[in-house]
């Protein structure tokens, strides 16, 4: 930056300017005001690169709980696809700890319109099983008062 002789310059100078009896306390300044300077840019440094770990902590957390996820997601698809043919779409994800058990109950499960038409099938099995259940009863009743009562 200065050369040596840069330096002597600049000393005799300020001797010259401020004089012998104050060129002590000008340096006790300067070396407090380096010092200070020192130390905040110390505490900015050592504040800047803790944010900078924070941030990188959250990303390998996000980053983590995605994997999570996308984990749980992989391994619930099999399981629901085996067990509940109707998923509702937009199912809030359980924590991988708890682990729920699907039990499908068709009166139980909550319908939207945008799953109607595909349930419709399912309601038309329903009521068929339902007619042929009346019927092999009337069958059977019909069967008992035939053999065993007289009409």
């Amino acid at each position: 930056m200065f050369s040596v002789s840069h330096m002597i310059v600049l000393f005799v100078v300020v001797l010259v300017v401020f004089g012998p009896h104050k060129l002590p306390e000008l340096a006790r300044g300067l070396g407090k005001l380096m010092a200070e300077f020192r130390k905040a840019s110390t505490d900015f440094k050592l504040a800047f690169e803790e944010e900078m770990r924070n941030v990188e902590r959250q990303a390998r957390e996000a980053e983590r709980k995605k994997q999570q996820e996308t984990a749980a997601a992989s391994a619930a698809a099999p399981e629901e696809s085996a067990s509940n043919p109707v998923a509702e779409e937009g199912a809030p994800q359980l924590p991988e700890t708890i682990e729920p058990v699907v039990a499908p109950v068709n009166e139980a499960v909550a319908r939207g319109t945008e799953e109607l038409g595909s349930t419709e099938e399912l309601d038309a099995a329903k009521s068929e099983t339902a007619r042929e259940d009346e019927a092999g009863e009337k069958t059977a009743q019909d069967s008992v008062q035939g053999h065993g009562h007289p009409a």
